[in-house]
């Protein structure tokens, strides 16, 4: 009995952080209820649209990253990019449900540079920032382009 109860929370588990996806409102309905703010350049939420910011298909895990960050940074976080098409492609993409991308702020970008190890240049010239958990921090032009590819 008890190997299957093992089977059991080692698969809820695992599809917690790997397999589980939030449709855009109940992202939504989470981000808003941690205080975190969403924007998008043209005012919707349609995935196939790149002016459009939306949390359709992403993964639970960088919903859980995200509040977290929000608790622990304490500072105004706004949401500019989701799973909308425009991203670059990948296995850890946005579309795939792996990226999320933030506002610059003086709060949140003295919080990533202070408490995340610095890891360099990323191609397009963006600095890095990695935290204990693995998650990456790219500081680009007008954004943070966050990747949570492990648990908070």
């Amino acid at each position: 009995m008890w190997i299957v109860s093992f089977i059991f929370i080692s698969a809820t588990v695992l599809d917690a952080v790997i397999g589980c996806k939030h449709t855009h409102s109940a992202a939504l309905s989470q981000i808003k209820s941690a205080g975190i703010r969403i924007s998008s350049s043209g005012g919707c939420s349609d995935r196939k649209r790149s002016k459009c910011t939306s949390l359709e298909q992403i993964n639970c895990n960088a919903i859980d990253c995200l509040k977290v960050l929000k608790n622990s940074s304490r500072c105004q976080i706004t949401v500019t990019g989701g799973t909308e098409v425009g991203h670059a492609a990948g296995t850890l993409s946005h579309y795939n449900g792996y990226k999320i991308d933030v506002s610059l702020n003086k709060c949140i970008n003295s919080y990533i540079t202070s408490k995340f190890h610095s890891i360099g240049k990323r191609r397009d010239g963006a600095d890095q920032y990695e935290a204990s958990s693995g998650n990456v921090y790219a500081k680009e032009r007008n954004h943070w382009d966050i990747t949570f590819i492990a648990n908070c």
